[in-house]
């Protein structure tokens, strides 16, 4: 995600990293290079290539404007889901930090309670990370790792879900708390609900990872945008002569920036620079979690490089 402050009004226009403009600037050069053809040709040799009357086109355009907008604000709302999904998972486990204080105790046997603690903290920790690696493949896989007995481990590995399998190591640590009498039912009860909304912050970000905006939907406001720009300069060509290019580029920077913009909104737990910092943001959570723990050494809060969270 692109973190930086709002540029001034001069720098707003070349800046390049954070926009889509090198994504689309193939497909704005190829329109402004075919524009300027077409009024070459109707100049020199009017026979050699078709005009058409430009309103037709400009009804075209309103009504691909307000699919466009539509189809991006579809995707904004999954970008946006996907925030408050990994928001509220922070303040959970926030709130399990706080919960589980209530074993910073010594048990009648030993210190049970305790390491029980240290178990469910660590082991949540280790959640945040797979969460990140799950919902995005090439992650760094060894961060939750370091977190796992070699018991843990083997079985995190064999898994297919492992934030899943996280979770239900966290529901026994509790079970044998209870069976063992270090926590009553209604202290059970509060932390069981916890992972119940850890669980529930995973079931919202599978569903938007694995549910795209419907393809048919996509295709056709691909094939629409790319088709009304490569047939602009035909109806405009004969009115706007030498700016046709400018003007084509301009409407074609516009349309092929806004579907390229929904493109990216449309997958939020991606690589691109739009994308959220999700990485960034289970980073934090192990340091609040290790912060809840007692631990000193801790490292800074993630900050952007280049201007990019991830």
């Amino acid at each position: 995600m692109i973190v930086r402050d709002r540029p001034g009004l001069l720098r707003l226009f070349f800046i390049l990293r954070g926009s889509i403009v090198l994504r689309i600037l193939p497909q704005v050069l190829v329109i402004f290079v075919l524009s300027a053809g077409v009024v070459w040709a109707r100049a020199t040799h009017p026979g050699w290539v078709p005009a058409f009357n430009g309103a037709p086109f400009a009804l075209l355009g309103i009504a691909l404007s307000v699919f466009l907008g539509f189809r991006n604000n579809a995707c904004y709302d999954r970008w946006w889901e996907a925030r408050k999904d990994w928001g509220q998972l922070l303040y959970t486990v926030r709130d399990l930090g706080r919960q589980t204080l209530v074993l910073d105790r010594e048990g009648q046997g030993g210190k049970e309670p305790k390491a029980a603690r240290r178990q469910l903290l660590r082991l949540a920790m280790a959640f945040g990370h797979a969460l990140v690696c799950h919902l995005r493949p090439g992650g760094d896989a060894t961060k939750p790792r370091r977190f796992l007995s070699a018991g843990q481990l083997a079985g995190f590995e064999a898994s297919r879900n492992r934030p899943d399998f996280l979770l239900r190591q966290m529901g026994q640590v509790l079970a044998e708390l209870l069976a063992g009498g270090y926590v009553s039912d209604i202290q059970y009860t509060v932390l069981e609900s916890t992972l119940g909304r850890m669980s529930a912050v995973l079931a919202a970000c599978e569903r938007i990872r694995n549910t795209p905006v419907p393809f048919g939907y996509t295709l056709l406001l691909h094939r629409t945008a790319y088709l009304f720009c490569f047939l602009l300069p035909f109806g405009f060509a004969d009115v706007l002569h030498w700016g046709t290019p400018f003007i084509t580029g301009l409407v074609a920077y516009t349309f092929f920036g806004l579907d390229a913009l929904g493109d990216e909104l449309e997958e939020p737990f991606g690589t691109r620079l739009n994308a959220l910092p999700i990485e960034a943001l289970a980073d934090t959570m192990e340091i609040n979690l290790r912060e809840a723990l007692g631990e000193t050494d801790l490292p800074s809060l993630p900050q952007p490089k280049g201007h990019v969270l991830m």
